[in-house]
């Protein structure tokens, strides 16, 4: 009978102390982004956005109902057999909790089978292309940033209009051939054609031959003629085509947002329309208030289109470990489908069906003043969840 008790109380002290160490274990999370490599910018915003997200979330504890939030931070080099490998070693080797990430589709393309086979959550941000969330999807994938169709809705809501007629440029992978496709589709929704597509490699730097195939379609259309340009990173489209003068023959440039750095370059299209995801001026609520003032306090600049979206990303997952009550995944799922939740801009849904974040975007028309040093996107018009027809595609 006393070796009985002995084990018995052997065996409820190892149980005690179980759970006391399963009651104080950290919460790890994963950030699998593009530190190094052409996107670096963009990781940059995307990580200080994280880790502030975190911390509003939290109330400046970065704990989680009394756990420890540790993030650990591993750099694709924006390569795609990087970010699945990565993955594959933050899921098993580190035993993370979720992650979130990346920043280039095509990385996160590769990235999303490996969430399915060790069925633990991937939260994409700020990764683009509809696919992500649509042919390529799974159950594990959830996205807090906006995708193709949010960028091509809210900038064919912006452009389209009688007699107008648009042209179309934009890189040869996912995010652009996904954007366009989208673009397409939402023009369609209108009564409206792409009257010309282009595409052309990441690396393109000499616009010479696709500008000229676009004035072609062009130039003898009558109407308003605009010429529509995704683009990420180098290269810089719009200035090279913009030195071929295509306004001799009536053709404007129109466009998505895009990050600070890039919109220095937009200050000679004064005028120029699209449809954005952000830029800290326009959202009008609390979360981006005290994004906008901690920015400029820990940066000494404004928060960018990317610190938004991983701000969006951190909040949207300690708020999910606080509603499942645990960092189990099927739990985090449940509570994470439908889940609405405060970011800076506004409120966020994660559809049910998809796990996309629905969001408002922003119709807007840049302006250019001599004392501000980038093209300022002046708001036309705040497109609501509701304004936005955002296809499922998966």
């Amino acid at each position: 009978m006393k070796r009985t008790f002995a084990a018995g109380m052997v065996s409820a002290l190892t149980l005690t102390s179980a759970m006391a160490t399963a009651a104080f274990a950290d919460i790890k999370i994963a950030h699998v982004y593009g530190k190094t490599g052409p996107f670096e910018a963009y990781a940059k915003q995307s990580h200080d956005g994280l880790m502030l997200g975190l911390e509003y979330a939290t109330g400046g504890t970065m704990e989680v109902n009394g756990e420890k939030i540790v993030v650990i931070e591993k750099d694709t080099q924006l390569k795609p057999e990087n970010g699945k490998a990565l993955l594959e070693e933050a899921y098993g080797d580190d035993e993370v909790d979720l992650a979130i990430g990346p920043v280039s589709s095509g990385v996160a393309l590769a990235m999303l089978p490996v969430a399915e086979e060790y069925e633990k959550l991937l939260i994409v941000e700020p990764a683009v292309a509809d696919s992500i969330t649509g042919s390529n999807w799974n159950r594990y994938i959830f996205r807090t940033s906006r995708n193709s169709s949010q960028d091509a809705v809210a900038s064919a809501i912006a452009l389209a209009g009688d007699n107008v007629h648009i042209a179309t440029l934009a890189q040869d992978y996912a995010f652009g051939r996904d954007g366009i496709a989208a673009f397409r589709e939402a023009l369609a929704a209108q009564g409206h054609e792409i009257v010309h597509e282009e595409f052309a490699p990441t690396d393109t730097t000499d616009f010479t031959a696709a500008g000229e195939r676009i004035f072609n379609a062009m130039k003898d259309l009558e109407g308003e003629k605009k010429l529509f340009i995704i683009w990420a990173g180098g290269g810089n489209p719009w200035a090279k085509i913009n030195a071929m003068d295509p306004s001799r023959f009536g053709i404007e440039f129109a466009g998505v947002g895009n990050i600070l750095a890039a919109l220095k370059g937009f200050k000679d299209f004064a005028g120029m329309e699209g449809g954005t995801y952000y830029y800290y001026e326009l959202p009008d609520n609390p979360v981006n208030d005290w994004l906008v003032k901690t920015h400029f306090e820990r940066f000494d600049s404004p928060p960018d289109f990317f610190t938004a979206g991983g701000m969006a990303a951190g909040i949207a997952a300690v708020e999910a470990i606080k509603k499942a009550g645990s960092t189990d995944t099927e739990a985090l799922i449940t509570a994470m489908e439908g889940m609405e939740w405060e970011t800076p801009k506004g409120t966020m849904q994660f559809r049910a069906e998809d796990h996309q974040a629905l969001q408002p975007m922003y119709h807007f028309k840049l302006r250019v003043e001599d004392d501000v040093e980038w093209a300022i996107p002046e708001l036309v018009r705040e497109l609501s969840i509701d304004d936005l027809p955002i296809p499922v595609r998966n």
